[in-house]
């Protein structure tokens, strides 16, 4: 039996330096239901700009409770009553004269509906409520999108369909391509991260869902809890789901799909170089299809968390707002081609991970474009001694390796290159050519597919490696590639296809068969990366049949998408005149 819907607004209007406005109820349109929102603005008769954010993660769930040391970690001035994770703080941008409205997405928190995270129906709902935050008498009429993660990753969909009032969109850290950003990385099921997130982060705030309050993980459903059968029959399972379906042409991704090009209003894509097993890839793709005319690229360094908060990362997220939500534009977005339109973090040295002082020592250089015009890419083929070079080796050879690794037992050879002669900028996008078989075990079931795990690590001028601060604070290497061989078929006439990076349709009509014994010559996208390879550096390209070092939470380890009955057995990697693997990297020479 539903809950009864009915009106559960409060309002403060004295406890706080703003006002404070809860559980205001949005109707959404064509009678999809009610979405809950709070509402934080300033004490002023003015109308003001609206920043909005719209997701799962409760926006009455305070940051401190949601994950108590990342709150020890952030910067103070974006510490208040109302700070919730991943989100703006209301305190901070009230002072600031901007209203923020933090809704709870559809079926969570004190939203009743379908939980059904990142579907069309989420996109469909967030656009009612920018429109509805236009149209409020506090409203300047001019909305932004900011947040992190799950919070940016929403906006690419939104900004897609042009809601009125959409100003200027900040996706800082976040994936805008479902399916090869986060479900399946080269086809592969990335199981274990949706997990964890579902788990300790979703379906623990469903509406409805009793003992929240008990938990400390927000209040209670204020409508009434909900029976069991209920909450399950409210809700589609992301995990469950992402394992059922594999090709983007399944109704399942294909419904979470969009044309990026439609994408209009100003654009600021901030991107982590260490993010490099969910959101890097979709912030840089992001920026480059979307059809914005006043598009960014800002690329940082740092923890998955942190950064969104640095007092430097606050001051360009409110001068980009400014200049687009107030007609305050103190630098220049505005104008075209007054500000660079590429701003990088250059990673040169060892100065450790999760460590955001040292990471400030990093310096900044702006360029016009994305991939930087210069580039030469430059290939480095393997050789069959585990070598990396740029002569391309003509020995015979065939190097095995078992399939099926784990980050427990990895599976992995590596080739390294001789000591850099002098110092070399990597910047862009990496692709890497092998030839495989595989080939079955004795007795063992005859295998038909191949998984190619593909690492990029650095070793610096004293022989060891140089990790980055990844997405929780953990050590990662520069950054991974994946491919499923049966989903190899490029698709070389899509506007999309690059050189540098292979376009691949991951639908039904691409599975080609992988036959033991027969040698496949593929093409494997590896995400970009950034790194200054000092003189005496080298660089390892890792081949592997699984996750290994690096991977984090994020590993690709469901036994279903890699069972034994289709994987088990010993890949191989062929070596000769007409096998040639080569990793092809991104070098930058010196602006002159």
């Amino acid at each position: 039996m539903p809950n009864e819907i009915r009106d559960i607004r409060t309002v403060d209007k004295t406890s706080f330096p703003y006002i404070f406005e809860q559980n205001v109820t949005v109707e959404l349109k064509a009678g999809k239901g009610v979405v809950r929102c709070n509402i934080y603005r300033p004490k002023t008769s003015d109308p003001v700009p609206v920043l909005v954010t719209y997701g799962p993660y409760g926006k009455d769930i305070h940051y401190k409770d949601f994950h108590a040391k990342s709150f020890s970690e952030v910067n103070p001035q974006h510490k208040s009553a109302h700070s919730a994770w991943e989100t703006p703080d209301p305190a901070f941008w009230t002072s600031h004269a901007y209203a923020v409205v933090r809704a709870d997405e559809r079926g969570l928190g004190q939203s009743p509906g379908m939980l059904d995270p990142m579907s069309r129906g989420t996109s469909e709902a967030f656009f009612d409520v920018v429109e509805w935050a236009s149209d409020q008498p506090w409203s300047s009429g001019k909305v932004g999108l900011l947040g992190i993660s799950y919070y940016a990753g929403s906006q690419w969909r939104v900004a897609a369909r042009k809601p009125k009032g959409l100003a200027a969109v900040i996706p800082w850290e976040g994936m805008s391509d479902y399916y090869r950003d986060r479900a399946r990385h080269g086809g592969i099921l990335s199981n274990a991260f949706i997990k964890f997130w579902w788990d300790r982060q979703v379906i623990t705030n469903q509406y409805g869902r009793p003992g929240r309050a008990a938990r400390n993980w927000g209040p209670d459903t204020i409508e009434g809890d909900l029976p069991e059968e209920d909450l399950a029959a409210n809700r589609n399972d992301q995990l469950v789901d992402d394992q059922n379906n594999q090709f983007r042409d399944q109704e399942y991704y294909a419904a979470k799909e969009y044309d990026m090009s439609d994408i209009e209003v100003p654009l600021l894509s901030v991107g982590n170089w260490g993010g490099i097993l969910l959101h890097l890839r979709g912030n840089i793709q992001g920026y480059a299809h979307a059809g914005s005319k006043l598009k960014y690229l800002r690329m940082i360094t740092g923890r998955h968390d942190l950064p969104f908060y640095y007092e430097e990362e606050v001051e360009v997220q409110r001068s980009f707002l400014d200049a687009f939500l107030k007609g305050d534009d103190r630098v220049g977005w505005s104008v075209p081609g007054k500000m660079p339109p590429v701003d990088l973090v250059l990673r040169k040295g060892n100065v450790g991970f999760n460590d955001a002082e040292a990471e400030r020592t990093y310096e900044r250089r702006t360029e016009n474009e994305w991939p930087i015009a210069r580039t030469q890419y430059t290939k480095f083929f393997l050789t069959p001694d585990l070598g990396l070079s740029r002569d391309v080796p003509i020995e015979r050879k065939k190097i095995g390796y078992r399939a099926l690794g784990t980050i427990q037992e990895p599976q992995v050879v590596q080739f390294t290159s001789a000591p850099f002669q002098a110092e070399t900028e990597i910047t862009g996008h990496v692709t890497a050519r092998l030839n495989v078989s595989v080939s079955p075990d004795p007795d063992g079931p005859t295998p038909s597919d191949i998984d190619l795990f593909v690492t990029l690590r650095y070793l610096g001028p004293d022989g060891k490696e140089v990790f980055y601060t990844g997405t929780a604070g953990d050590p990662v290497p520069l950054t991974k590639g994946w491919l499923r061989v049966s989903l190899r078929k490029v698709n070389e006439g899509h506007p999309s296809h690059e050189d540098y990076l292979p376009h691949r349709d991951y639908t039904r009509r691409d599975v080609l068969p992988v036959i033991q014994g027969e040698v496949y010559t593929v093409d494997v996208e590896v995400w970009p990366t950034n790194v200054i390879v000092e003189e005496g550096g080298r660089i390892v390209f890792e081949v592997s049949s699984g996750d290994t070092q690096g991977s984090g939470i994020f590993l690709h380890n469901d036994p279903k998408d890699r069972s034994p009955e289709v994987f088990q057995g010993t890949n191989h990697l062929h070596f000769g005149p007409r096998f040639q693997n080569f990793v092809t990297l991104p070098i930058i020479p010196k602006k002159e």
